[in-house]
């Protein structure tokens, strides 16, 4: 490179990359931070509490689910604050002890990260704490995992009609939070997903077999009110009923903020067994 394009590059402002929330203290929110989540299916697994503990030790944090159209079917749902997490720490520890006979099943995998909108009043809640005590809350033992992908009309939308679908789509689903129904994670996997999807819905709640049922199909249903013909792609959907928790606290599964004393989330446990089902 010359030291004339040197000198022209040198002009270019870096791109803003930050998540960016509401005014908080009459300033606005920024944070580099975001929970990344995966979830991997696998099977050929005779002891989901083993695979468990054995992450759980590893230090991993997440929850590990029994697969109910498999009897030897589980999945494992994994977070962290670093996606170097996923390669460094939880690659090895699935490929030894009780994981190292498992047989992955790819077609189930996701991965995404948090993200937020630009109007959240509490930035770091919603891309760290919120999502993370989502998943580990053992009062909301029900969950239902899918993806979705938008359609090229969607983007096509002006910035203010998109965010008027959005809002309307926050509505409905704060509606069924305010009644216990169902609380959602939401990950972008733009470039993440091997089958181009835009984002992974988590949806946790605590009912029974027939309220898994009823908010699997009529929460993603109602979440896209005026967005009709702008989803290209909704599910498949992975559908989670209870069979078993444990609650565990591990230093090493403390993410930064934990370790600088604010116990604010270190209440949630460490991990959470569950039961899981996946459906096409």
């Amino acid at each position: 490179m010359s030291d004339q394009e040197a000198r022209g590059r040198g002009k270019l402002e870096a791109p803003d990359l930050s998540e960016k929330g509401g005014l908080k203290a009459g300033r606005p929110q920024r944070s580099d931070e975001r929970l990344f989540l995966q979830v991997l299916a696998f099977g050929g697994c005779a002891d989901a509490r083993a695979v468990g503990t054995h992450l759980e030790r590893g230090g991993a944090t997440g929850a590990v689910y029994a697969d109910l159209n498999d009897p030897r079917g589980i999945a494992v749902v994994t977070m962290s604050l670093a996606p170097d997490f996923f390669v460094d720490t939880l690659r090895p520890l699935l490929t030894s002890g009780p994981c190292a006979s498992l047989t992955a099943k790819p077609d189930y995998t996701m991965f995404g990260r948090t993200y937020s909108l630009g109007y959240e009043p509490e930035l770091r809640e919603t891309l760290i704490e919120r999502p993370r005590r989502t998943v580990l809350n053992p009062a909301w033992p029900w969950a239902v995992w899918y993806p979705l992908r938008r359609s090229g009309r969607f983007v096509q939308l002006s910035e203010q009609e998109q965010r008027a679908i959005l809002a309307e789509h926050g509505a409905v689903g704060m509606t069924f939070g305010a009644a216990d129904y169902a609380h959602d994670i939401r990950l972008a996997c733009h470039g993440l997903d091997r089958d181009d999807n835009d984002f992974i819905i988590g949806l946790t709640h605590p009912g029974d077999a027939e309220d898994a049922a009823d908010v699997s199909v009529s929460r993603p249903a109602r979440s896209f009110p005026g967005g009709q013909g702008r989803v290209a792609k909704l599910g498949r959907f992975y559908s989670v009923a209870l069979a078993f928790r444990r609650q565990v606290r591990s230093p090493s599964c403390r993410f930064p903020r934990e370790r600088s004393g604010d116990t604010s989330i270190s209440r949630s446990p460490s991990w959470r067994w569950a039961a899981f089902t996946s459906g096409r």
